[in-house]
């Protein structure tokens, strides 16, 4: 399966842009275990504040993790190992925010997270990532607006990421 990995992506580019966030991006050596990796290895893993990859996560993966952890509220990321639990209109929630931040990530895009996700094996009711994010996400859209995390009714969406705690 061909999906771009972490090691990809420009030097600094993805704690570049999850950093501001509070979200601390913690780098493996390849042969490294991944703690906290829900669906296992290569796939990122979260634990607390701490976000897990190695050179050969996928960034899609990477992504995916960090939005569950910005959709989340202080208590759950207080206890959270491994499984980010959430409901299922949450998890489209994820998926959508992970697509916008695709888009701000030097080295990727949205374009490039689409196509990583359908060859992964995300499934869509309408076929693939795109056309479920063109066309099928309106409760996604809806969620990520009444948590705060996109704004207004202008596309693109730009997601507003939560400050770091201090």
């Amino acid at each position: 399966m061909n999906v771009t990995r972490c090691d990809a992506l420009p030097d600094g580019a993805l704690a570049a842009l999850l950093g501001r966030s509070g979200l601390e991006l913690v780098w493996l050596a390849e042969a490294d275990a991944i703690p906290g990796s829900y669906w296992g290895e290569p796939e990122a893993g979260l634990v607390g504040r701490r976000l897990y990859v190695r050179p050969d996560t996928p960034v899609h993966s990477a992504l995916h993790e960090a939005c569950h952890w910005l959709c989340m509220d202080e208590a759950r990321r207080a206890g959270l190992h491994t499984d980010a639990g959430g409901t299922d209109t949450e998890e489209n929630a994820v998926c959508y925010l992970q697509c916008l931040l695709a888009g701000q990530l030097a080295g990727y895009s949205r374009a490039q997270a689409f196509a990583d996700m359908d060859a992964w094996g995300y499934t869509f009711i309408l076929g693939s990532a795109a056309a479920w994010f063109a066309g099928d996400s309106d409760d996604a859209i809806g969620w990520l607006r009444k948590h705060g995390l996109i704004g207004g009714d202008t596309a693109p969406f730009t997601p507003t990421l939560p400050p770091a705690a201090g």
